[in-house]
């Protein structure tokens, strides 16, 4: 374990990725470190050339080195250099992890669940000692003196056809190592949530507190949220947290602290699908929720009328739907739930609800997960001009703690570009895929120019599309979506997603299919981000890089 792995007197370098469930990982092993009174400079990274340069920049003072959500998934070893004594410890949900990582235990410790089906091929499989390829013919010529010369050179003979086998059996086995490779890397996917693991790390020290249970929910959440988990592994998930949301629970019920005016309680809720609506209007909740507006098609009059008609069924006054959610009737309030899943069961949307979690801090604020997840996200992507990249990840990371949610800004503005793209026919069938480019001058652009905005509306859009689309065929077809990321460089970030499914196992083939393209046409593109599937493209080479993939894809 990190902590206990470490001496009292070594400081540690931890490098975190700009995402959410990573902030809140980074939030538990904090307190931890904090327990242990154990030092660490904080150092957020963005992309692979961050970690590079962080590294750099600190492995003359630094031996330990915790990587949080970055750095599995390539041969971290062969890309830092790493003096011999450095020591990486890294707890990454992406995956596949690289091999090389794996089977290297000595200067890389994984933090890793146990019953993660990680795939990993066999170590013969894929690596070779090279004293079995040397062979034992290296002694042939050591006995001419002494032997006739025809059985020197049918010992030659014999030498020769036995190189030639062991090197057909080489290449054989160098062509079934690339296969199994290819088969193994192929496909990008999601591991358990860093914050969760973390979380069940302070368990096993018996340091875990409510705080960084709080902190692994949302955690977990963001995979959720951003759709880097299957629906099944959500709910396996959940369950594990409720768990632990009922151990806490249980233990503070006789405790005085219950009653405390500033008193926090963690609840298992079986909630609504409504983004951030218990700090806005239920109307605008409504109208600007991914599941909602894609049911409806809000983008139309037809929607705009079912939306109407759904409101009337619930029964509830136009003035109260309108109105802050926190200035409703409390009559109406107490019932709510209720009466919008059985509104909704009407109109199709059979899991209107979710199982997820509350936290009441004191009697005033209650936040539901995703709410934190949404609200960090803006703060975490924020483009507002004086701030840098650092300054927004320390007040999303401040953010986490105890406090209220403003940010909506996102969330209006994905729904807002969706409607946009879906009227204008934005969204064009490329072949083996579905292709959108969003111009410059379009309403927000400048927030989809961050890879988390753009990636959050590439699958919302999507799921508006399959609901709007006619034809079959198109709602089986992964989306790639471009945005302008740089206007003065010429640079654009391009996004990959799979197809659109209930029973998609959420793997995304687009990071290797981007490398060949790219190498194909020698398009000029920047692979820096820690998911393959977003790269940085110049807008110049976009026409050619497509061509390539719709070539490679066919």
């Amino acid at each position: 374990m990190i902590c206990r792995t470490l001496p009292g007197f070594q400081r540690v370098a931890l490098l975190v990725a700009s995402d959410i469930d990573a902030l809140c990982a980074c939030k538990i092993l904090q307190a931890l470190f904090h327990c242990d009174q154990i030092q660490y400079t904080l150092v957020p990274v963005k992309g692979w050339q961050d970690l590079g340069t962080a590294f750099l920049e600190h492995k003359e003072q630094f031996r330990y080195f915790v990587l949080i959500n970055c750095g599995a998934n390539v041969d971290l070893l062969e890309m830092l250099q790493p003096d011999d004594d450095s020591i990486f410890f890294i707890c990454d949900t992406h995956r596949p992890i690289d091999v090389v990582n794996v089977y290297n235990d000595s200067q890389i410790k994984l933090l890793i669940k146990q019953d993660d089906d990680l795939g990993v091929p066999s170590y013969d499989d894929i690596f070779r000692d090279e004293d079995d390829e040397e062979g034992d013919d290296s002694g042939n010529e050591s006995d001419e003196g002494s032997e006739p010369s025809g059985k020197r050179r049918r010992y030659d003979e014999g030498a020769v056809e036995r190189r030639i086998d062991r090197q057909r059996a080489k290449r054989e086995w160098e062509a079934r190592r690339r296969e199994i490779l290819f088969d193994y890397e192929q496909y990008e996917y999601h591991g358990t949530s860093a914050a969760m693991m973390f979380f069940e790390l302070a368990l096993v020290m018996t340091k875990d507190t409510k705080d960084m249970l709080w902190w692994a929910v949302i955690g977990l959440t963001d995979q959720w949220v951003h759709d880097k988990i299957t629906h099944m592994k959500y709910v396996t998930d959940i369950a594990i947290m409720q768990r632990h949301v009922s151990r806490h629970n249980h233990r503070n019920e006789d405790g005085e602290n219950s009653l405390s005016i500033d008193c926090m309680r963690i609840s298992f809720e079986y909630d609504l699908r409504l983004t951030l609506y218990q700090h806005w209007s239920l109307y605008e909740s409504i109208c600007n929720s991914c599941y909602t507006s894609c049911n409806f098609k809000l983008w139309t009059l037809n929607g705009q009328k079912k939306l109407q008609e759904f409101l009337a069924d619930m029964g509830l006054p136009l003035k109260q739907v309108r109105q802050k959610f926190h200035s409703m009737d409390m009559s109406i309030k107490e019932n709510l739930r209720d009466v919008i899943e059985e509104s909704s069961n009407k109109y199709g949307m059979k899991d209107i609800r979710i199982q997820t979690f509350g936290v009441h801090f004191g009697f005033k604020n209650r936040f539901l997960a995703s709410d934190m997840v949404h609200a960090t996200a803006a703060l975490l992507e924020s483009t507002e001009k004086d701030e840098s990249d650092s300054d927004n990840f320390i007040k999303a990371l401040d953010s986490l703690s105890r406090s209220s949610l403003k940010q909506k800004c996102l969330v209006l503005a994905v729904q807002q570009t969706v409607a946009s793209c879906i009227c204008t026919n934005l969204i064009l069938s490329q072949g083996p895929f579905l292709y959108c480019f969003l111009m410059e001058g379009t309403p927000d652009v400048k927030l989809f120019s961050k890879p988390m905005a753009l990636t959050l509306l590439c699958k919302y859009l999507l799921k508006a599309f399959v609901h709007s689309t006619r034809n079959k065929r198109c709602k089986l077809l992964p989306l790639i979506m471009a945005a302008p990321k740089d206007v003065e460089k010429g640079t654009v970030i391009v996004v990959g997603i799979p197809p659109e499914s209930e029973t998609s196992d959420k793997k995304n083939f687009f990071g290797r299919a981007f490398e060949k393209a790219a190498e194909s046409t020698s398009s000029r593109t920047l692979h820096d981000h820690f998911d393959t599937s977003i790269i940085e493209l110049k807008t110049e080479d976009r026409s050619k890089f497509l061509d390539a993939l719709i070539t490679l894809l066919s």
